[in-house]
């Protein structure tokens, strides 16, 4: 065998060898990607396809503008951006030298009423006392004419004389009946009422109460705790009824806006679970809470320039739609957001029972910090009525000031509360 024959057998003898690892390389790569094949199709099928995901999510939640109800001029601020404060604080308060003054104007004018009303009632006891008067003068006047009559005959009085007597008579009967037109005129503005529930004094009294909610005005009270911002109130800044002085956020109370494609919320229900990581802390802090509306529009209809196909130059574009989420707030309290993070929200979509719409509970938002506002100018008309509408006969239900002195279903709690100062 020449010397190129024996190279040829030597180099062709490991071929065998090389073409077998080769092949056990390639079954073993065809393995794995089979097992991984499965595993995903197993994944898939018993967990991928149940959850919906998106990192196209923020957290939002209420920003509570505070804003004056009346004009004035700005004396002092209370609060600054990043601020905590608490229900009911007085964040900015105005000039309250206005206002002041027609509080003491309406007040006045009710006092001054109440004494006029106060007269009406004593007015029907003077009419009864002049009634009782002129029947007095007629029952007498008759008795001149009746013995002026009976001694006509004998000549002792003359026809003169019983003539003035008659006139005496048809004058003490006009004056009689002039008398009860009076009490009868009096008595329509006092017939089934009392000092407090005349209708003078109840329109008196509703200016008043007018004057004191807008005196009350001038401080401006925090209707919700949580943090100032957007603070731009400034001492001497003259306001207008309306003027957006700062907002609070309550952080207590805020949710998830997580805009999902379209093609992702077919099996999404309201109710669902859903599992939410934030930026801010990492993965390692997850929050949990629950699908609980859906909004009525995508967000590209509800924006300032919604796309249009004006030009005729259609393209399809993958519309989204917010989903709101309701946070646990233990979890909340214990790791606080802030609105406009960003956050990572995986909706468990395995039980789609149910529909998407119609069965978000309604939710309440409501303050009582302004409630006591009525309760106290109640207390100061029923102050001032119950001081000027004195005490003694006629006065006809004094006794009831202090409830009449409120609106018809409203009770004053009492009726000597301190003047406003």
């Amino acid at each position: 065998m020449s010397d190129p024959q024996q190279n040829a057998v030597a180099a062709a003898a490991p071929a065998p060898k090389s073409n077998g690892k080769r092949r056990r390389l390639m079954t073993l790569v065809a393995l794995v990607i089979i097992i991984a094949a499965i595993a995903y199709g197993l994944y898939y099928f018993l967990i991928a396809r149940f959850h919906e995901s998106t990192d196209d999510a923020y957290v939002n939640g209420n920003i509570v503008q505070i804003t004056p109800q009346v004009a004035g001029t700005v004396i002092s601020v209370n609060a600054d951006d990043t601020q905590t404060v608490k229900i009911g604080d007085p964040l900015v308060a105005l000039d309250p030298a206005d206002s002041k003054v027609a509080l003491d104007s309406a007040e006045a004018n009710l006092a001054q009423t109440v004494r006029q009303v106060r007269t009406y009632f004593v007015n029907n006891g003077q009419y009864e006392a002049q009634i009782a008067l002129c029947r007095s003068d007629l029952s007498r006047a008759q008795n001149d004419l009746k013995r002026r009559m009976q001694v006509a005959q004998t000549g002792a009085v003359s026809q003169e004389e019983i003539s003035h007597a008659r006139d005496a008579v048809r004058g003490a009967q006009a004056a009689l009946d002039a008398a009860e037109q009076e009490l009868a005129s009096n008595r329509s503005l006092t017939a089934n009422t009392s000092i407090a529930e005349h209708p003078n004094v109840l329109a008196a009294a509703a200016k008043v109460r007018d004057s004191y909610i807008n005196y009350t005005r001038n401080t401006l009270p925090a209707p919700v705790t949580g943090y100032v911002a957007k603070r731009s109130a400034q001492v001497g800044q003259r306001v207008a009824p309306g003027n957006p002085l700062m907002a609070i956020v309550p952080l207590n109370g805020v949710w998830v806006d997580a805009n999902f494609k379209e093609v992702q919320l077919k099996h999404m229900r309201i109710g669902q679970p859903v599992e939410l990581t934030a930026d801010l802390y990492g993965s390692s802090v997850k929050y949990h809470g629950k699908v609980i509306g859906f909004s009525a529009g995508t967000g590209s209809a509800f924006s300032l320039l919604p796309a249009q196909n004006a030009t005729g130059n259609w393209i399809k574009v993958v519309q989204r739609l917010p989903v709101r989420i309701q946070l646990d707030p233990k979890e909340l309290e214990q790791y606080p957001l802030r609105i406009g993070l960003s956050m990572d929200v995986d909706v468990t979509i395995k039980n789609d029972n149910g529909a998407q719409l119609g069965q978000a509970a309604n939710t309440v938002y409501q303050t009582n910090v302004f409630d006591n506002y009525g309760a106290q100018a109640d207390q100061e008309i029923a102050r001032i009525i119950q001081q000027n509408e004195g005490s003694g006969p006629g006065t006809q239900g004094a006794a009831s000031t202090t409830s009449a002195a409120a609106p018809r279903g409203k009770t004053v709690k009492s009726a000597s509360a301190t003047k406003l100062m």
